[in-house]
């Protein structure tokens, strides 16, 4: 079991949304510190949280956070970026650009903070997917988090004898700034949160925190007109 009792967290894109609630809700369990990355970090009155700067698609900030967090020992992959709801009418610039904020981005911060994790003795990483993974919505993105979500399952099996486990977190639409023009059920970051690093606690590999994620995936190992309605015909 990973305990995040005196835990060192590391929470990409934590100063707003489900970020954010991660890190307060880290603060209740007894974690030793928590950096917490924003393009332009705000100060913290909390002496526990240490702001950092992050562009998740520049891989010098990536060396530098990595250089300036060398005690983490859980890394929770949140950073990510939206997309255009269409493929035929947005650019390939565009589709490029949110693969390069929720595939590679990730991987790279992964590929940063394995040695620092193991040289720490071990802990864990969470990656923030989606239970858009399954459902193919808003254009490049639910492609990458399919993507991520592969990355996710491959860096687990690599990491198997390392010291490190590997969750994946599932939800559906949640209330942030992000999803502010969508007009269906949304679910609360906190509540996000909570399953979220429960389930790290429980070294759980997977966490389908909300009734759309569990529905996104129970349809894949049916017929594409559940998943996609308006193909019946």
């Amino acid at each position: 079991m990973t305990s995040l009792q005196g835990a060192v967290v590391l929470v990409t894109g934590g100063q707003r949304g489900i970020g954010k609630a991660l890190v307060d809700d880290l603060l209740t369990r007894g974690v030793t510190k928590v950096y917490a990355t924003a393009r332009s970090p705000r100060p913290s009155t909390d002496p526990r949280v240490v702001p950092l700067p992050l562009e998740i698609t520049d891989q010098a900030t990536i060396d530098a956070l990595a250089e300036a967090a060398p005690d983490v020992t859980v890394l929770i992959n949140n950073a990510g970026a939206s997309a255009p709801d269409t493929y035929l009418d947005s650019s390939i610039e565009e589709a490029r650009a949110v693969f390069e904020a929720n595939f590679f981005g990730p991987l790279q911060l992964t590929k940063a903070f394995v040695p620092i994790i193991e040289r720490n003795g071990g802990g864990h990483i969470l990656n923030a997917l989606s239970g858009l993974s399954w459902i193919a919505r808003h254009g490049a993105y639910s492609a990458t988090k399919a993507a991520f979500w592969l990355q996710t399952n491959a860096i687990r099996l690599e990491l198997l004898d390392r010291g490190i486990g590997v969750t994946g977190l599932h939800m559906g639409y949640v209330d942030t700034d992000m999803t502010s023009d969508v007009t269906e059920p949304k679910s609360r970051p906190e509540d996000i949160a909570k399953e979220a690093l429960d389930g790290i606690e429980a070294d759980a590999y997977e966490v389908l925190a909300d009734g759309p994620a569990r529905w996104a995936k129970s349809v894949t190992a049916k017929d594409l007109t559940e998943a996609y309605p308006q193909l019946k015909r």
